[in-house]
């Protein structure tokens, strides 16, 4: 949980559909509060708090998820730190993804501006942008707001960019049926180590900018030894969104999940 960062404060978040109209919505964010007591039982008391949110916003999620049962649309919930790639890999998945006539839908989070909404909106793929101000990750009520404006396909897939944090993100369920945590070369191959709940709660992890890997110091056995010691059931993808190097198999991946039942 995160006790620091002001995540468990309520905020005002902007929404906007493709970037093109933003609007103010209130409404309590499912973090953890920051409440401060003095009677001895302060600690108690806050995890109490941090509990009953987390259980709100899983009631959110499983919401979602019957609303993507509805439409039998695999959602997948994209978590990596800033710069890693999430959006550039996106990009040219949605674009691969249409030639194979596999409809898809996004939901983009960040915590200000719609630049990458726009980046998605070029490829034709509906989008929805949510500005979270302070926050550092989306949360399942959120991603419900969202969802009531975009243009969800039946038999597709819904990707949701998460905030660029291996932290937060990793608590909150959205409503997703994947959970992808994207590692790229260019960050030290020891990051699973130092963020294990963001690899061990992966169902696949992606190394990308494996084009870089000449000319950066990144160990790849070892970030993968360490991602498979927490994760062995996760299947990793080493993938260069930017030559196309491995994408085969990422989006095979992808398409085989439109043909799983949920």
């Amino acid at each position: 949980m995160c006790a620091t960062c002001g995540c468990g404060e309520s905020d005002r978040h902007r929404h906007g559909h493709q970037g093109a109209h933003d609007h103010g919505h209130d409404h309590p964010h499912a973090g953890p509060s920051h409440e401060h007591h003095h009677d001895g039982s302060g600690a108690t008391k806050l995890i109490q708090v941090e509990q009953s949110l987390l259980a709100e916003n899983d009631r959110f999620a499983a919401q979602n998820r019957a609303f993507f049962a509805g439409r039998r649309t695999r959602c997948f919930n994209l978590i990596s730190s800033p710069g890693a790639g999430k959006t550039t890999l996106l990009e040219k998945t949605l674009s691969a993804l249409r030639d194979r006539s596999v409809a898809c839908a996004v939901i983009e989070g960040d915590q200000a501006t719609d630049l990458d909404a726009q980046r998605i909106a070029r490829t034709g793929v509906p989008v929805f942008q949510i500005e979270t101000g302070r926050s550092c990750h989306l949360d399942a009520h959120q991603v419900q707001h969202a969802l009531g404006r975009l243009e969800v396909p039946d038999r597709g897939l819904c990707f949701i960019e998460n905030v660029g944090n291996l932290i937060c993100p990793t608590e909150f369920q959205l409503g997703e049926h994947e959970r992808v945590t994207i590692l790229s070369v260019a960050e030290g191959a020891d990051k699973p180590a130092k963020y294990p709940l963001a690899f061990s709660t992966a169902t696949a992890v992606v190394i990308a900018k494996i084009d870089l890997l000449p000319y950066v110091d990144f160990d790849l056995v070892e970030a993968k030894h360490l991602i498979a010691g927490l994760n062995p059931n996760a299947p990793i993808f080493e993938v260069s969104a930017r030559t196309g190097f491995g994408m085969d198999a990422w989006l095979s991946w992808l398409q085989r999940a439109v043909d799983t039942p949920l």
